[in-house]
Formats: structure tokens, C-alpha cells, sequence
């Protein structure tokens, strides 16, 4: 049976922080910081909202992060402004190492999907403008389940619509939560450390293997398949 590998959107493949451009022009030095505490209360939002089981898109966490990074930063942006960077969250470009690395990945045969929090529609709009959904057999977003990662229940679903077996399938991520998640449920996790600054929790649950990228991933998958 071939390798499945779910690859994780926001913050793997698709750069979150690419509204920085905009935001500097809209708020100057400040953006960094900003965009830090927005995708921070974005995932915070989507853990809440999961635990709580009051379930909204994944879309509307990030409006309302958005909201709490005004409040938080004290800075007045028009609904207007906050509007053209919502638009701009649907059109953020991939990191610089994604493309080659999902051709890499693709020419070893292993089976790529997407595998979100996002809207299946976003996740798809996301990969197409990024260049890169050619590379994906399907996109499998927890929004079908109506709850978010790392709740067991979104990586059954994926195992489900895939016709995978947690033994034979890696999730993929940069995110330390969804890695611990998927280990959890029986996957195997590869952590992909694009900071050196990065830290991951210190639980009992460790990434099967950890790559700086999917470049690098291709080499520890093949030393370790």
C-alpha cells in the first residue's frame, strides 16, 4: 500500500504571515507583531470553539482574530481595511520551498492530500492560486465534521475519505498541536521546523521525524521508508 501523506495548510504549505506587506502599509512597524497575535488567537479560536463544541468556519475564527489583534494592538483599522486583509488571507503565496518539494514527494509516489481546518472551497482556492493543487489527489477539511484539529474525530474522517491506515499515513505540519494529534490517533507525524526559534511542546509525544522543509522531508521519509 502506498504512503499517504496530510499535508497541513495554514502555516505549512501556505505562508499565514503573507499579509505582511499589506499590513505594514497599513500599520507601519508594527505588523510583525500584529500578524504574530492574529494566527496565534486564530488557532486559539478554533481550540475554544472546537472544546465548546459551538462549531463556525475556520474563516470566521480569523475575522474575529483579526478584531482581538485591533483591540489587543490598539490600532483602528476600517472595516474596509479589515475587509482587503480577510481577501487577502484567500490568496496567500506558498513558502518558497513548497513547490519543489511536492514535486519531489509526487515523483516518490506517495499519495499527497490537503488537510485542513479551512473550508474545503478556501483550501482549494488557496492551493490553486498558490500554484500548487496539481500535486494533490483531494482536499479533506474538518469543516466536514464541524469541529476543528486536533480533535481524534478530523483524522479519522481524513483516514476515512482517503482509504488510509493510520500505520501507512503521515501528517505533515508545522504546527506542534496537530502533529501531537495525529501521533495520538495513530499517524505518524513528520514536524516541519521552519525557525530555528520554534520550539515544540515537551509532552510525552514526539514527531516521528522533524525536516526544516519539504525538501528536507523528502530526505528523512526516504531514510526512514
Amino acid at each position: 500500500m502506498a504512503t499517504t501523506l496530510a499535508f497541513d495548510v495554514y502555516g505549512t504549505l501556505i505562508n499565514t504571515h503573507g499579509v505582511l506587506t499589506l499590513l505594514e502599509d497599513m500599520i507601519g512597524d508594527n505588523a510583525q507583531n500584529f500578524s504574530n497575535t492574529w494566527r496565534e488567537k486564530q488557532l486559539e479560536y478554533s481550540f475554544r470553539r472546537g472544546l465548546m463544541q459551538n462549531y463556525i468556519p475556520f474563516s470566521l475564527c480569523t475575522k474575529h482574530a483579526l478584531d482581538y489583534a485591533c483591540l489587543t494592538h490598539k490600532t483602528q483599522l476600517s472595516n474596509d481595511q479589515k475587509q482587503q486583509l480577510l481577501e487577502q488571507y484567500k490568496i496567500l503565496p506558498a513558502f518558497d520551498d513548497v513547490k519543489k518539494g511536492l514535486e519531489q514527494l509526487k515523483a516518490q509516489n506517495y499519495r499527497l492530500f490537503a488537510f485542513s481546518n479551512g473550508a474545503a472551497d478556501a483550501v482549494n482556492k488557496l492551493l490553486e492560486t498558490a500554484g500548487i493543487s496539481e500535486f494533490f489527489e483531494g482536499v479533506v477539511s474538518a469543516d466536514d465534521m464541524k469541529t476543528f484539529k486536533p480533535n481524534p474525530g478530523v483524522y479519522s474522517h481524513f483516514l476515512r475519505e482517503t482509504n488510509s491506515t493510520g500505520a501507512n499515513t503521515w501528517l505533515i505540519s508545522s504546527n506542534p498541536f496537530d502533529i501531537t494529534g495525529a501521533i495520538s490517533h495513530g499517524m505518524r507525524g513528520a514536524w516541519i521546523k521552519r525557525s530555528e526559534d520554534s520550539i515544540f511542546d515537551p509532552w510525552e509525544i514526539q514527531p516521528n521525524t522533524v525536516a526544516t522543509d519539504l525538501v528536507d522531508l523528502k530526505n528523512k521519509l526516504e531514510d526512514i521508508n
